[in-house]
């Protein structure tokens, strides 16, 4: 199917780790294949355009825009919805995918997350966990979502407590929880070979299996596993079987990581790996207190969507990736979304620059995400900032808790609209010109959150669209101008939208 572009027509979608190539202009080029998601973050095989149209195929489509033109799978539905971006997610909300109508639990936003893996990488102890705990509360910080990373339990698979790094952890999990912590695991739909668990789910069936009926062994990052076959009810009954006897001990909830497509085999016959990828999203999705990255057709869900571990870099593959592909999280329908872990989370990036760590780009991240659904820290501040920076913080977690009612009102209505919670200015303000800004947001239909995103810079130029607003300097009628405001103490620039315009 060949499809030209409309007069000033801008396209946005698809795969949340391309938001950073997004929009997609008439001047541009852009390929995709989503018949299977090779990115590491969420992927919906669809399409939303300025002028208000919607390209869609549940099965996934290959799509080629080229200067003006589209070239995809004739599988794919053009569908005229209306006149701008909101008529044509709207569109979608109701007719691409369902609307759940539920929010993942509000631990997720009431404070910030903390997780244990930058701290501890693959040296997860029960001492290393509380002591990191204890030095969240100490050094002034909310105590909310406490994850605990990969490496606390015998083997993959094995979901229970290593018992040599964690001599009692139903003992630990009350003392995080008498500090005030809900704690989260994290686990994934593999199994370590040749252990119990492994032996028992090839008896009863779980286990993805190849063509000689032995289980399928797949490579993934930490190795080689066997791989539940979820969505089959003897994996789903056994996984939740896991998940019940830990929480049962006193954890809260799950960090559900990998069901990467790449991951997963290509069978004749058998669900596709987007499918199984699909599956392992609706699988979390019945656990209130959830993250996941990796996705495909899973908007719509009540599910906290991270971005994937980020280098700690000023550049589009770090710091400027952020705002970028919250908006394309947004657009594709996952409105709970989370900017990766404050400074990055690409563990062997941050460990290689530990020495010189950028304390400007740590606090610029912090900026970013302090007014997005989800705020997550993993480096210790206390740690590795000095007194300046960690003041930063603080200042930008205080503004956060000033806005919360706002977030949460928000996230209620994305529960129950599917709307983006970050959303793109083109989605509230079409017709203004502001098709291909990507460097600043509105949460929701009220706020426009402008953070710092350049090393050394105290100020930036902000487009104020058209309406009343009030800014850090007092009230300002825009005529749809572009302004310069300051970033003062580290803070984004908030701009918020009088009533009567909204």
């Amino acid at each position: 199917m060949n499809v030209p572009f409309l007069s000033g027509e801008y396209w946005y979608g698809g795969a949340s780790h391309d938001g950073v190539k997004m929009p997609i202009g008439a001047n541009d080029c852009y390929e995709i294949d989503c018949t299977k998601n090779e990115t590491p973050n969420q992927m919906m095989p669809l399409f939303l355009s300025s002028k208000g149209r919607c390209l869609w195929a549940r099965e996934g489509f290959h799509i080629r825009f080229n200067r003006g033109e589209i070239v995809c799978d004739d599988c794919a539905v053009l569908t005229e919805c209306g006149e701008t971006l909101k008529d044509a997610f709207q569109y979608a909300a109701g007719h691409c995918f369902s609307v759940s109508g539920k929010a993942p639990d509000a631990a997720l936003w009431r404070a910030p997350m903390f997780n244990t893996w930058i701290e501890l990488t693959f040296y997860q102890t029960q001492e290393a966990v509380l002591r990191y705990a204890r030095g969240i509360v100490e050094n002034g910080f909310t105590p909310g979502v406490l994850m605990i990373d990969d490496g606390w339990a015998e083997y993959y698979g094995g979901w229970r407590f290593h018992s040599g790094r964690f001599p009692d952890a139903a003992a630990m999990l009350r003392e995080l929880h008498d500090m005030g912590f809900q704690v989260m695991m994290w686990v994934v739909p593999y199994i370590s070979p040749d252990t119990m668990a492994y032996r028992h789910l090839k008896e009863i069936g779980a286990l993805i299996c190849g063509e000689d009926g032995e289980p399928y062994i797949t490579r993934w990052w930490n190795g080689c596993s066997a791989v539940l076959d979820i969505g089959r009810k003897e994996a789903d009954d056994w996984m939740h079987g896991q998940l019940k006897a830990l929480m049962e001990l006193g954890v809260d909830g799950f960090k559900f990581d990998g069901g990467d497509c790449v991951y997963y085999p290509e069978q004749e016959g058998a669900p596709t790996p987007n499918e199984r990828s699909e599956a392992w999203v609706r699988f979390g999705a019945q656990y209130a207190l959830n993250e996941y990255r990796a996705s495909w057709m899973d908007a719509g869900l009540p599910v906290m969507q991270r971005l994937c571990d980020k280098p700690h870099s000023w550049g589009t593959d770090g710091l400027g990736a952020l705002i970028p592909n919250m908006l394309a999280q947004g657009i594709t329908g996952h409105p709970f979304c989370c900017a990766d872990m404050i400074g990055g989370g690409e563990y062997l990036n941050f460990a290689e620059n530990s020495d010189k760590l950028d304390e400007e780009l740590f606090v610029c991240h912090s900026a970013v995400s302090c007014l997005t659904p989800g705020i997550q820290f993993s480096a210790a501040p206390w740690r590795v900032l000095g007194k300046e920076a960690n003041e930063a913080i603080h200042r930008q977690l205080k503004l956060r808790s000033e806005y919360l009612p706002v977030l949460e009102e928000v996230l209620r209505q994305s529960a129950q609209t599917g709307e983006p919670a970050v959303r793109y200015l083109e989605y509230e303000f079409p017709g203004e010109g502001c098709e291909a800004i990507t460097d600043c947001f509105m949460l929701g239909d009220a706020l426009l959150v402008a953070p710092i995103l350049q090393p050394g810079q105290t100020e930036r130029r902000v487009y104020v669209p058209r309406g009343m607003w009030q800014t850090p300097q007092g009230p300002m009628q825009s005529a749809g101008e572009w302004h310069v405001f300051a970033a003062e103490n580290c803070l984004p620039i908030v701009l918020r939208r009088s009533k009567e315009n909204a």
